[in-house]
């Protein structure tokens, strides 16, 4: 009896969890461009292995399985018809119809054919253009970014008398503190931004710019504090200090604008297929109408009944 190849698949996975694959730099050997139907192999009794099953079976493999696979493919053909073999066996002796092998192919076969649906029903999700330009007409301020001038002053937990790297005097954070406010303060009485940057700013790489902070996104990953401060600037004000774990933030909006339709076209498609999944997954639980009948089993938890 042919093995099938999920229960190649399955001694695949079982045997590479039992028998880590050492891991190597090498890279492996360029692809070999020859029709599916070549021959690479025969084994058993004249049982032809073509360069199209080998490549279904690799790309059903873990992606570092795949790359030690190709790396020695002698050694990986003689594995699979190893496994094949093995496979043939079990079938033979019925190991699939005992447990606990029957157990773990219904589990297996379960888990894969679950993942299947859901690969099936995501790739089904059509999105209209037109829905993806109405959400993003409809949600421009979650889009917006400004562009960013930033002077930073910096403290130390323990200052001491002795300079710091640059050779300016370390500053307390009470001293720092005091520093950003009057910064501030000349800021709002009309002082040059630039100037006060390359007079005052610590952090060397927004001053070498002339303050340059960048163009920050609502989405880009930052503390907090700074994305409130940022965003609730109009256009030419400077934010009041901002602390953070070793200095203070004076920020000015440069500019603001709203990040491009084409540059977030496909996150927003993507977050509308995933809501759209989203409502498919919760119709389909409701439909389970499954209930708990013997709370004994459940250990007296409080829920009697889900997914009607």
């Amino acid at each position: 009896m042919k093995a099938s190849l999920f229960s190649v698949l399955l001694f695949t996975a079982v045997a590479c969890a039992q028998s880590p694959v050492p891991q190597t730099t090498a890279p492996a050997p360029a692809a070999v461009n020859l029709p599916p139907d070549t021959v690479v192999a025969t084994f058993g009794n004249g049982e032809k292995l073509t360069v199209g099953e080998l490549k279904s079976f690799i790309n059903a493999m873990p992606p570092q399985m795949q790359q030690n696979a190709l790396r020695d493919r002698k050694a990986f053909v003689q594995q699979f018809a190893l496994m094949h073999r093995l496979a043939e066996m079990a079938e033979k002796a019925k190991l699939d119809e005992r447990s606990p092998t029957k157990e773990s192919l219904a589990v297996n076969r379960m888990y894969l054919m679950m993942n299947a649906q859901l690969h099936e029903t995501m790739n089904a999700i059509s999105v209209p253009p037109a829905d993806v330009q109405a959400f993003y007409d409809k949600n421009k301020d979650r889009f917006s970014q400004v562009k960013v001038k930033a002077i930073y002053v910096s403290f130390s937990e323990k200052p001491s008398s002795q300079p710091g790297p640059d050779g300016k005097k370390l500053l307390s954070e009470a001293e720092a503190q005091a520093k950003i406010a009057r910064l501030r303060t000349e800021l709002l009485g009309g002082a040059d931004f630039v100037k006060l940057v390359k007079e005052n700013s610590d952090d060397q790489t927004s001053a070498a710019k002339s303050g340059d902070f960048g163009t920050i996104r609502r989405a880009d990953n930052l503390p907090d504090a700074i994305r409130k401060a940022i965003f609730a600037l109009k256009a030419g004000e400077v934010s009041e200090p901002v602390r953070q774990p070793n200095g203070f933030y004076l920020f000015r909006a440069e500019e603001i604008s709203a990040q491009p339709y084409a540059e977030v076209q496909g996150e927003i498609l993507n977050e509308l297929k995933q809501a759209r999944f989203k409502e498919w997954m919760d119709e389909t639980t409701r439909g389970l109408n499954l209930k708990y009948e013997n709370e004994a089993f459940f250990g007296g938890g409080t829920g009697t009944t889900a997914s009607r």
